[in-house]
């Protein structure tokens, strides 16, 4: 396949799901939006943090890296072309994380348009929407069947590695895959620095950051770095829209458990029902909290930001990623900032 088929492909997949969310589509393609909608149910029955809201939210953001112009100017600036060909085909080994809906789909897209075969490794949390797009995928241009395969049991047959997890699984990973050219991710967090002049729309954005797929993405706020004295009362007021979320058992579940924990051990937290906000020198804060730290001056959040950056994702706030945009990346938005399509081109 050459570049320009690969790449339609993936804009035929795009347009789809702008289809299945205009409810514009023909009766040829009825019976494929109501698989999609009843995968959809599926995949929350399976897994309860996986909540329709939110896997139509991860959908949506799909589409939006699958714009034609983004996707050849993607492959334009990092070198992917006709040249990729057959002879140099390899086979990339793909271990998905289940932590939110199809996080894998980027590190397979680029795979797919560097021009080698996948080799996917599905999570168990996370193994109903990805086979269903890589099929729509296929349905839309045959000559990906090939190049697209799923791992039962052991992995084998693999020439190079893209793995994610937590911290303990990327210490195996390392070891496991270490012969091979891989990258192999770890745990990874993010913030947002306010400053005092946050206005409620500002808030009610911010809440998306923290609260989308229940706070389990790297790419989720889990701390607020705020100025000294600082009053939460109007963040509290502004996020109320997110108050469903204590409704989600796994998500109350958590919530209840390190409430119970705080006030046991007598640690004082601030508290609106459904977020704990606590003061932590941590960054990664558990389901149903968020922590805070405070800083005096520009320079203190230069020296955090320069001493957590191998643990960050996203830096949110003025100056930085806009409030709510921190679950939007943009095709070249690699995660670790490693890029991905540049190490596939070099195997």
């Amino acid at each position: 396949m050459i570049i320009k088929e690969r790449i339609a492909a993936f804009v035929k997949v795009g347009l789809f799901i702008n289809r299945h969310f205009e409810n514009k589509f023909d009766a040829k393609e009825a019976q494929l939006h109501q698989g999609l909608n009843a995968l959809i149910q599926t995949a929350n029955t399976y897994n309860n943090w996986f909540i329709p809201q939110f896997i139509n939210t991860a959908i949506g953001n799909i589409a939006i890296l699958l714009e034609e112009k983004e996707l050849i100017n993607f492959c334009n600036t990092q070198g992917a072309t006709d040249e990729n060909s057959v002879s140099q085909q390899k086979t990339v080994a793909v271990v998905c994380a289940g932590n939110i809906p199809m996080v894998a789909f980027h590190d397979i897209m680029c795979v797919l348009l560097s021009g080698h075969k996948v080799l996917i490794k599905l999570s168990t949390d996370d193994d109903v929407l990805l086979p269903f797009f890589l099929k729509l995928l296929i349905h839309y241009e045959p000559n990906f069947e090939s190049n697209i395969l799923f791992a039962q049991g052991k992995l084998t047959n693999f020439n190079a590695v893209i793995a994610t997890g937590s911290n303990n699984t990327a210490n195996y990973f390392n070891f496991y895959f270490s012969k091979y050219p891989n990258i192999i991710r770890k745990n990874r967090t993010s913030i947002a620095i306010l400053t005092g002049s946050e206005t409620e729309q500002d808030f009610k954005n911010l809440a998306q950051d923290i609260f989308l797929y229940f706070g389990l993405g790297c790419r989720n706020v889990s701390k607020l770095l705020v100025p000294k004295g600082y009053n939460f009362n109007l963040f509290f007021e502004s996020i109320i829209d997110f108050s469903f979320v204590i409704n989600n058992k796994k998500y109350g579940n958590n919530y209840d458990y390190h409430r119970a924990i705080y006030l046991l051990e007598q640690m004082p937290f601030l508290d609106n029902n459904f977020l704990m906000l606590k003061q932590s020198v941590d960054l990664h804060s558990p389901v149903g909290v968020l922590y805070y730290d405070f800083y005096e001056d520009e320079k203190d959040i230069t020296t955090y930001l320069n001493k957590n950056t191998e643990y960050l994702q996203c830096i949110v706030g003025k100056n930085y990623i806009p409030f709510g945009y921190s679950q939007q990346p943009v095709i070249s938005n690699f995660a670790d900032n490693v890029n991905t399509l540049k190490f596939l081109l070099t195997l």
